[in-house]
């Protein structure tokens, strides 16, 4: 199990950023690999932070990922190959039809709690 821990920070002007914690040694730099379409995603920066055993991991979103469909991006500790987080771009139709999907889902779940909440009262006033 790995001790590095990646919180997201932020995404602007095209970069994901995110804090990396924890590891073995605070002096040195975690090995971090990131893979897009299960390939090595280049580009990816990790500095010291202000705070001694943070960094912060900067990864490019290539323009190839800003288009229809879903693109995923993991992030891993590369000495344990352990999956440390992800970030996903969805665009498109794909992202209205998951959403539409979604929101119907959610929709009869709760129409389906409301029966079951009024049904509960009525019983327990009735007894």
């Amino acid at each position: 199990m790995s001790d590095l821990t990646v919180t997201k920070l932020r995404m602007r002007n095209g970069i994901w950023e995110g804090m990396v914690t924890g590891g073995s040694a605070a002096n040195a730099n975690p090995a971090i690999r990131v893979t897009y379409l299960d390939e090595p995603h280049e580009g990816v920066e990790l500095t010291a932070g202000k705070e001694d055993g943070t960094w912060l991991l900067r990864i490019p979103v290539p323009a190839s990922a800003v288009s229809e469909g879903v693109h995923t991006f993991l992030i891993r500790d590369a000495a344990s190959d352990e999956k440390l987080a992800d970030f996903t771009l969805i665009a498109g139709e794909v992202a209205t039809d998951d959403l539409r999907g979604e929101l119907e889902l959610l929709r009869a779940e709760l129409d389906m709690l409301k029966r079951a909440f009024r049904r509960h009262c009525v019983e327990t006033l009735s007894s």
